[in-house]
């Protein structure tokens, strides 16, 4: 996975809140390879009528260019799937703000390169107003943690450990391993300072 700090895009507003993982990826399309892409599966069920028709005025089918969304609270609750994770970035979506979101997505999508960035509910009314019938080009800075639309400027909350695995596209295991030269020092200082808790190497003689 490439990390990335900067991004240029179009941000569209979904004002809705509650947005589980479900919803994100219906479980009846999650058989599908993973090579094939999940795109196309996006929040299917709120953009599709029951026929698989579009609905004309759901924010993504508008403006399916968009790779920046600002959401209501709560976004990727519900089930673990990482697959709800996988939609978001095969639709493009790069970064997503909202007030809060399920603990277990947000883990997800930043081992997927994706920022689920944290703003307060003022700040996002004034983006669902400002982005009411539109999609605006905006820039994210994962550095000075912004997102900027125009003369518009906004920051968000982001854990620095996963800024820094946005960064260099880094999981749990490359972050881990960044830290490997304390990990050995430590391990050498517990190994003199406490060698009985090393099992007793045995022999073929023993």
């Amino acid at each position: 996975m490439s990390g990335w700090s900067q991004h240029q895009g179009h941000v569209v507003a979904l004002p809705i809140h509650n947005v589980d993982t479900d919803q994100l990826i219906p479980s009846r399309f999650m058989s599908t390879p993973r090579s094939e892409g999940y795109g196309r599966f996006l929040l299917h069920d709120l953009r599709r009528d029951a026929h698989g028709e579009t609905h004309a005025d759901f924010p993504l089918n508008r403006h399916g260019h968009a790779s920046i969304l600002v959401t209501g609270r709560n976004f990727g609750s519900g089930s673990s799937r990482e697959a709800a994770v996988y939609a978001l970035v095969d639709a493009g979506i790069r970064a997503v703000f909202a007030p809060s979101f399920g603990d277990i997505f947000a883990g997800n999508a930043i081992n997927n390169g994706l920022l689920p960035a944290r703003i307060n509910e003022e700040e996002m009314n004034l983006l669902f107003q400002g982005l009411a019938d539109t999609a605006l080009a905006a820039e994210v800075c994962l550095e000075k943690r912004h997102l900027q639309i125009g003369d518009q400027r906004i920051g968000f909350d982001l854990d620095p450990g996963w800024r820094t695995k946005l960064i260099n596209g880094w999981d749990d295991i490359d972050l881990t391993l960044s830290h490997r030269d304390e990990i050995d020092r430590h391990a050498q200082e517990l190994k003199q300072r406490a060698p009985w808790i090393r099992p007793a190497q045995i022999t073929k003689n023993s």
